[in-house]
């Protein structure tokens, strides 16, 4: 199977994240993705790409990896190298939570990827989607890109709105929590017209909360027939669990973030 996600989408990202707008979007981000994960409770959560946002920095779970096409470094996260983001190197049912930072977006197979996410989630696991919103100032500025030929986001992506991740999370059988929507300003490529803009934060979150610039979407894996009653779980079960859920025939390289 051909790499669903190429590394020149994923270079572009990845410099765009350093840019005024890209910091901007990191801010925010981060700190969503911090309160979200901060109460998702289990012991496996991973975070598939763009190791420069850190979507698990506020996770309380015992074993968390950063998964991605490329050894990633500069943070105490477990490294995970793999080569293609359509077949995940973890074993089904494995996993509580898995973060997605706008790895759909400049995926070739982005379908693929969700059932992925939903082989390995747990039932009752959650995935967290995050993206770029076409239905924004930001998504009006690239899509006139054709016109202009100067892409305010990286122009390998393409936009994916928050009703069509909704459908497809729900064609999953999960259930999907409200989005969160954010990065009102309007795109500026500076930071001092950013910090202009830094008012419509709070104006947009209440006068027009579904035009953000960036959103994020939540889903839990329902499975039907099941019924979760309280945490008595078998203890010999919950030890295995925490092991490591890696299929290591799948994984190129692995190591902890800072030491090389």
């Amino acid at each position: 199977m051909n790499s669903s996600v190429s590394e020149k989408p994923i270079i572009a990202l990845a410099s765009w994240l350093t840019s005024p707008a890209g910091l901007y979007v990191r801010t925010w981000e981060e700190a969503q993705l911090a309160a979200l994960t901060t109460n998702i409770f289990g012991f496996n959560a991973v975070q598939i790409g763009v190791p420069e946002i850190d979507g698990l920095a506020a996770s309380r779970m015992p074993h968390r990896w950063i998964a991605d096409t490329d050894i990633p470094r500069c943070s105490s996260l477990q490294a995970i190298v793999m080569h293609d983001f359509a077949e995940l190197p973890f074993a089904t049912q494995s996993l509580d939570l898995v973060v997605l930072p706008h790895v759909l977006e400049f995926a070739h197979e982005p379908h693929q990827i969700l059932r992925e996410v939903d082989r390995v989630l747990i039932p009752e696991g959650q995935v967290i989607v995050t993206g770029f919103n076409p239905a924004s100032l930001w998504g009006a500025r690239q899509a006139a890109t054709r016109l202009t030929k100067q892409p305010f986001l990286p122009e390998s992506g393409e936009l994916i709105g928050v009703p069509r991740i909704k459908d497809w999370l729900k064609l999953l059988d999960m259930e999907v929590y409200p989005g969160h929507f954010g990065c009102y300003a309007p795109p500026c490529d500076t930071e001092r017209w950013l910090q202009r803009f830094d008012f419509m934060e709070r104006a947009g979150a209440r006068w027009w909360p579904f035009l953000g610039g960036v959103y994020i979407v939540q889903a839990i894996k329902r499975v039907k027939g099941m019924r979760l009653i309280g945490p008595a779980w078998n203890k010999k079960k919950a030890s295995a669990r925490q092991r490591v859920p890696v299929a290591n025939k799948h994984i190129n390289h692995k190591n902890e973030y800072g030491q090389g």
